[in-house]
């Protein structure tokens, strides 16, 4: 992941990022034209997908309580929206992640995640980092050198579904320093490094989303 470049920028600047990529004024490519609108909502698996050999995942694997909350049909930030896109350009659109797209933007990270051929993204919902505070996420904002590292450990270089996650224990994450992110339980049952999964198995078209509850802290697990 290529070096983070914060430096100087506010919380007021992020928030307002923020409430751009809300209101869905994303210039980022889409890569790919949205799939027809379904008659209904996907539906939602309790028990997470059957299990992808590659860790590519379908509308009818996305499980999790917060998935009711995106938006349905062929709309921006829905599952069919967001499924031909690239992560950054999938990300940018979803109602659930628009602290963690204006924290991107900013760093100038989007062609990153675009660009990369198949990972795996724990992404914190907006809630994860309210939990922060404005000045802690204003002062991580000011330091890039301490801000590359927390969100390169909230992805994985390689794209797993949560049966492929659930068989791992751990995954080693573009931190190689931070130590491994602990994967345990199952479906709605599973937390990331103890973190809730509120909507996972979101599929992009280079990765695989799973929204959790918290910002995850490298070294929670090294030894």
């Amino acid at each position: 992941m290529s070096k983070l470049r914060v430096a100087g920028i506010g919380f007021t600047a992020i928030a307002a990022l923020a409430l751009s990529a809300c209101n869905g004024n994303d210039n980022a490519s889409s890569g790919g034209s949205p799939a027809p609108a379904p008659s209904s909502a996907a539906p939602m698996s309790s028990s997470g997908t059957a299990g992808s050999p590659d860790g590519v995942t379908t509308n009818a694997d996305v499980f999790g309580p917060a998935c009711s909350q995106l938006p349905q049909g062929s709309a921006p930030g829905s599952l069919d929206s967001m499924g031909p896109q690239p992560v950054a350009s999938a990300a940018s659109t979803n109602p659930l992640l628009t602290k963690l797209v204006a924290a991107v933007k900013a760093t100038n990270l989007v062609d990153t995640l675009n660009s990369q051929q198949a990972i795996t993204v724990f992404a914190p919902a907006d809630p994860a980092f309210a939990a922060l505070g404005d000045a802690k996420f204003a002062e991580l904002a000011g330091k890039p050198d301490q801000l590359a590292p927390i969100l390169q450990y909230h992805v994985v270089g390689k794209r797993y579904d949560a049966k492929g996650l659930a068989t791992t224990g751990s995954v080693d994450s573009l931190n190689t320093s931070g130590g491994p992110v602990k994967i345990e339980g199952t479906g709605e049952n599973m937390t990331v490094n103890g973190a809730k999964i509120l909507c996972g198995n979101i599929p992009t078209k280079n990765a695989t989303v799973f929204v959790i509850d918290k910002v995850l802290t490298p070294g929670t697990n090294k030894n």
